[in-house]
């Protein structure tokens, strides 16, 4: 058996490559949108890649299954509760996938959707004990999916619950303890709340260390993992129907192009929109009037899909040698309106220096005295969940992945002061009000961090 598993730090996510040596058939799981890795290990490994499986209609990533269907010819399968508006294969419970000895079984596991499965990998046929089994949403290391996404319409969280519960305590904990566990993301994913930076565990082990497979009643079940869950990125929505459906596939390697100046006028002109990869420092220190700073150093997929639309067209500015990275990670999640980036920003900055800006950032000393001010808005963009270390007095809370669609319960004639956990979410969400016509807007370098270190904490 060849198995690998491929890890995309950015939306935290995890895809699978499971071959048969002997037949060089494959099948690919919960593939990402860029494909050419999985072709080239395939290649490599004299595999051919004969089917994709999703365990679920993913939300926070557009699959690629209709390139690598398009490319090698593979079948495309899922949970057969899924329709789809293309060609799918319906996996029942139980069905089994010969690739050659090697043997992939599907286990019906709903709950972070109705249609989700998890695949249980054989590395022999007739082995009594599986290898391992993806999980996809279902079970990750310390956690599980919550059933409470909007993905799901027309299904409620509390049915989704239901069936999560039955999936966690009686399917997946029914499973032998040294079986291991592959689940399709890790920390810092928003489809769940308390993901460990493992990127693999056994049953046995999740048995023992995993809140959500402790013995419990169903109302307990659902109570506890619905309760402080992150919010969800506006994007995730767009997504799981986008994934539904027919679409054109990535255009892998051919690139966004360079932009002259006369073409960046005109795509500001009728109201394309800046998307500032550089260092928030950098940013700070001269941006476009209107940009909106998402670095590219950190969970910029995500945090892109909270504060851009995707019918939005977009000029990007990167550091230098990561401009073609940046429409990449844009396209992850679908949105594949960048029309190019600017190649020599500072020369740009220089012969328009009247649509230039810099950005306020306020050390903890400048924040006590500016706080002072009763007209000031202070905003707290963390998650629910950090709330529990404390806050600053008088903060009002809206997390980050809810700020641009809650910016009317700010005033924007009126200063707002924004922090996070360390820095980089709150230089994002100001850029973004500023972009929304808010004209007082600074945030905490080093964020809450920065204050707790001189002063007490204050319960949220």
């Amino acid at each position: 058996m060849i198995f690998t598993q491929y890890y995309l730090d950015c939306l935290s996510q995890a895809s699978y490559l499971v071959g048969d040596e002997t037949t060089g058939k494959a099948v690919i799981v919960d593939p990402r949108r860029d494909i050419a890795e999985y072709l080239n290990d395939a290649e490599a490994a004299g595999l051919e890649i004969v089917g994709v499986v999703n365990t679920h209609f993913h939300a926070d990533f557009i699959s690629g299954h209709l390139e690598l269907s398009a490319r090698t010819g593979a079948w495309i399968g899922y949970g057969d509760a899924a329709q789809a508006d293309f060609e799918v294969r319906s996996l029942a419970d139980g069905e089994r996938i010969s690739l050659g000895d090697v043997t992939l079984e599907i286990m019906a596991t709903p709950g972070h959707t109705p249609e989700s499965i998890s695949v249980l990998v054989f590395e022999h046929a007739d082995d009594e004990v599986a290898y391992g089994v993806l999980t996809g949403d279902a079970l990750f290391i310390g956690d599980v999916g919550r059933p409470d996404l909007l993905a799901s319409i027309g299904v409620t969280a509390e049915e989704l619950g239901t069936m999560l519960y039955d999936s966690i305590q009686h399917k997946l904990m029914g499973l032998p303890d040294d079986v291991r566990v592959f689940p399709a993301h890790g920390a810092g994913s928003a489809c769940g709340k308390n993901l460990s930076t493992e990127l693999q565990s056994t049953i046995g082990q999740q048995r023992k260390l995993n809140y959500a497979c402790q013995p419990m009643s169903e109302e307990q079940f659902i109570a506890i993992v619905t309760e402080g869950q992150p919010s969800a990125p506006s994007y995730f929505v767009y997504n799981a129907i986008l994934n539904r459906k027919e679409r054109e596939v990535f255009a892998e390697g051919e690139g966004v192009p360079a932009l002259d100046d006369a073409a960046v006028e005109a795509a500001l002109a009728r109201g394309a929109m800046v998307h500032d990869a550089r260092d928030q420092q950098e940013f700070s220190t001269a941006h476009l009037r209107g940009s909106i700073n998402v670095p590219v150093d950190g969970r910029m997929a995500e945090t892109v899909g909270m504060v851009f639309a995707p019918e939005h067209e977009v000029i990007v500015i990167a550091p230098e040698g990561h401009e073609q990275e940046v429409a990449t990670r844009f396209a992850r999640i679908g949105y594949d309106r960048v029309i190019g980036y600017l190649p020599e920003p500072e020369h740009y900055f220089v012969s328009h220096e009247a649509d230039v800006a810099r950005a306020s950032r306020l050390t903890v000393a400048q924040t006590e005295e500016v706080i002072a001010d009763a007209d000031v808005q202070l905003v707290d963009i963390r998650n629910a969940g950090e709330l529990a270390v404390g806050q600053i007095p008088g903060a009002v809370h809206i997390p980050l992945a809810e700020l641009t669609k809650r910016a009317e319960e700010l005033d924007p004639a009126r200063p707002v002061l924004l922090y996070c956990a360390g820095g980089w979410r709150s230089s994002v969400g100001a850029s973004a009000l500023r972009a929304q016509g808010f004209a007082d807007v600074s945030d905490i370098l080093g964020g809450y961090d920065a204050w707790a270190l001189t002063h007490e904490p204050v319960a949220s």
